[in-house]
């Protein structure tokens, strides 16, 4: 069984939750990614940045990249997969969640993610419209 190690983007960068959204949004366009794990000083997992957020919740809404956080904008507890959960999991956990991107932990090590396209490129088409049509919903 397909497990989510096999398929994630492996060494996943953080922003840390003590950078600018301006310095995510730099690390962003260096990597070629639209979002990136906001880690913590203790290592751990504080969320997700997307390119959207910066977009709606900073720059829409009038505030300072250079000044906001990015631990700002972290939502309640990440939802995460791991490493060891197999593609049912990633599935319904990313239709469940509504997300396109899910980080890929071992033990509170983040160790990847596993995005909308990782899925594509592994799985059969049929499961895969499946859950493109369930996230699309909203």
């Amino acid at each position: 069984m397909t497990k989510a190690r096999d398929i994630m983007t492996a060494d996943a960068t953080c922003v840390g939750a003590e950078e600018t959204v301006l310095e995510a949004a730099k690390k962003m366009a260096q990597l070629k990614v639209g979002s990136l794990p906001i880690c913590g000083t203790d290592e751990k997992l504080k969320g997700m940045l997307t390119d959207r957020d910066i977009v709606v919740k900073v720059l829409a809404a009038g505030k300072d990249p250079s000044t906001v956080k990015a631990g700002d904008l972290a939502q309640g507890e990440a939802v995460t997969i791991g490493a060891d959960d197999d593609a049912e999991e990633i599935l319904r956990t990313m239709g469940e969640h509504q997300v396109r991107r899910l980080p890929v932990i071992d033990g509170h090590t983040l160790v990847g993610i596993v995005a909308l396209a990782d899925v594509a490129r592994a799985l059969p088409e049929k499961k895969v419209g499946d859950l493109l049509e369930v996230i699309s919903q909203n």
